[in-house]
């Protein structure tokens, strides 16, 4: 075997693993305690998913400045609980259906980043101590 093919498949390896190190820190990989092939496959298979929901809404940093906001009127960006209360909702039959179920969440995030911007603009107008 040429010595660039095991390179290659080295590097493979190491994006792999920084994906599952990624994984076990982000959403829980490895906080699963079942007894049984099917409960871990589910576990992993969720755990996974929320990683890929999360990696495909990573932006990069709006501002130079992390105690301002970017966005006036728009919510906060998705965060774990929220994907993790969202899958949940979804993969458990509803009580409500799934449009209510994201107005809800968007008013949530609405709310939440008013929060946020109310606390900044709180922060700022304080006379700094030192």
């Amino acid at each position: 075997m040429p010595l660039s093919e095991l390179a290659r498949v080295a590097g493979t390896r190491w994006c792999v693993e920084e994906c599952f190190q990624a994984a076990k820190g982000q959403v829980g990989l490895d906080h699963y305690q079942v007894r049984h092939w099917t409960a871990w496959h589910r576990h992993i298979t969720l755990a996974m998913l929320a990683l890929a929901v999360l990696a495909a809404d990573a932006t990069p940093a709006r501002t130079a400045q992390p105690n301002r906001h970017a966005r006036g009127t728009d919510p906060i960006d998705l965060t774990v609980p929220e994907i993790r209360h969202l899958l949940g909702a979804f993969l458990v039959p509803p009580a409500m259906s799934p449009h209510s179920l994201l107005t809800w969440s968007n008013w949530r995030r609405l709310h939440q980043a008013t929060a946020r911007r109310c606390h900044y603009q709180r922060r700022l107008a304080e006379p700094s101590i030192g």
